[in-house]
């Protein structure tokens, strides 16, 4: 089970980071910083449904057909924390070393955004105090790490409970028989 965990959990790990470090690039290099959020997200889903075959995968070689709901959740989230754990890397590594200044990036960006949609004086001066107590958050390493896991682990977490509810199989202990009257 281990081996299939991890082979599973750094291919999803590895298409994660991939895919955050385009997404990044693209919002970072636009001058609007617009990105589609529905797309992002659809992507991570799509990644992390790899989570199913992996552990179906173990089902049907290791398993022989069979897998109980708490040892395929079980294998899922393993799989999906390994994977997160690559992408928070990725985007910790990224962050400090690529785009030190994407949270300064992104603070403008809210604002001038809440600004053309309209936004009052007030509303633009909490935005900004919002922006700059999160900015302040965001230096602290821990607090980039836990936010980063918030956005990607939850996603593998239901994803994983999905695939366990769709496979779990328990073995049984009747053999599998006909009984006629002639």
């Amino acid at each position: 089970m281990k081996k299939s965990i991890l082979i599973y959990g750094c291919i999803i790990g590895v298409i994660l980071a991939i895919n955050l470090v385009f997404m990044v690039n693209l919002l970072y290099n636009n001058p609007n910083m617009e990105s589609n959020d529905v797309v992002g997200y659809a992507a991570m889903i799509i990644v992390f449904s790899l989570i199913f075959f992996g552990v179906r995968n173990y089902r049907n070689k290791q398993g022989e057909g069979f897998i109980s709901f708490k040892e395929a959740f079980k294998m899922g989230a393993a799989i999906a924390f390994i994977a997160a754990t690559m992408y928070v890397i990725s985007w910790v590594f990224y962050y400090y070393l690529f785009v030190p200044d994407f949270m300064d990036k992104y603070a403008e960006y809210v604002l001038s955004s809440s600004e053309k949609k309209g936004a009052t004086a007030a509303t633009l001066a909490e935005q900004a105090k919002d922006m700059e107590s999160f900015k302040h958050m965001y230096k602290n390493p821990l607090f980039v790490v836990l936010i980063t896991y918030s956005e990607v682990l939850p996603v593998g977490l239901i994803t994983a409970l999905i695939s366990a509810l769709i496979l779990k199989k328990k073995t049984s202990n009747q053999p599998n028989c006909l009984i006629t009257n002639t």
